[in-house]
């Protein structure tokens, strides 16, 4: 598998030799592995982490050097931390060279239809809905909380998995029970805030507090065994990572991961306005090389390893 190579791109997805391109989404693009009888893999896929970022449902430009990598590399991190959790989907990091450090081959899976979030910390869309009427996604909150306060526990607050381009909706309890039937629906919410109080234990040690995490499950087509954790975990992609040294609730709180580019967009600087309907503008070099950083720096503390 090693031996296949980039001979191109396809709508900003690499073409790779003995694989087909199946999907792309808003950060990973999917391929079917090729046999050389010509047979496609049923059981397999190459996940690819592009460098692509997206924020407020839009996708930016340019992209950010050496994301990928470190979006892949981290999860395989964490992957093993959590291991003793939930499985997850990974059977080899056997990939092209066109690809190599940010691509895994992964079991096929049937992913649930579900974006499966958990918070620690009050703040973005969950202070939002706090504001508003004292509890998120039906679980009611302590009164007088304010942005950055730390939760009693980890809150399930998931929401639809929509298209991209899109934008993914709250859903209520009952809401996720029809989507994915009660036992389901139970463990889901479980193993997600699991996930995260283990992210934190571990993050902590090093200096950095995970606010709020989104993950993702899927199941064997075959329905046997049970969720198989899948995509990416505890990322600067997936996840709000706070340095811990800097935690003050009461207002927004500097960040590791792509929260600096969404504070540029809404800032003076960039212009844009999110209820304009418009693109965003164009990310200057400096926003492009201090969210690099920050990635890597996430990275960094965390693993212990230099990238």
């Amino acid at each position: 598998m090693s031996e296949s190579v980039g001979v191109g791109e396809a709508g900003g997805s690499p073409v790779l030799d003995g694989y087909r391109h199946m999907y792309s989404g808003k950060v990973r693009d999917l391929y079917v592995p090729i046999g050389d009888d010509g047979v496609e893999a049923d059981d397999r896929l190459l996940l690819v982490a592009s460098n692509r970022l997206s924020a407020y449902d839009w996708m930016m430009s340019p992209e950010i050097p050496d994301k990928g990598e470190v979006l892949t590399r981290l999860s395989l991190w964490w992957f093993d931390q959590l291991a003793d959790l939930v499985p997850n989907h990974v059977v080899s990091t056997d990939v092209p060279d066109a690809v190599a450090g940010r691509a895994v081959v992964v079991r096929r899976l049937e992913m649930l239809k579900v974006e499966a979030i958990a918070r620690a910390y009050l703040t973005g869309g969950g202070l939002e809905e706090y504001e508003r009427g004292g509890s998120v996604s039906g679980v009611v909150l302590p009164e007088g909380l304010v942005d950055g306060s730390r939760l009693p526990s980890p809150v399930f607050t998931p929401t639809t998995k929509a298209p991209v381009g899109e934008h993914d909706l709250p859903m209520a309890p009952d809401e996720v029970e029809a989507e994915l039937g009660a036992d389901v629906a139970a463990e889901v919410s479980r193993l997600t805030r699991a996930i995260l109080a283990r992210g934190n234990e571990i993050a902590g040690e090093r200096g950095i507090l995970i606010a709020d995490t989104k993950v993702e499950f899927g199941v064997a087509p075959d329905g046997s065994g049970g969720l198989v954790l899948a995509d990416e975990v505890l990322t600067p992609d997936s996840s709000r990572f706070w340095p811990a040294e800097l935690w003050e609730p009461g207002h927004p709180q500097p960040s590791f991961d792509k929260q600096f580019v969404r504070e540029w967009l809404t800032s003076a600087e960039s212009g844009w306005s999110r209820s304009s309907g418009e693109a965003p503008p164009e990310l200057p070099a400096h926003v492009v090389e201090q969210t690099r950083a920050k990635y890597v720096e996430a990275y960094e503390r965390l693993t212990g390893e230099t990238f």
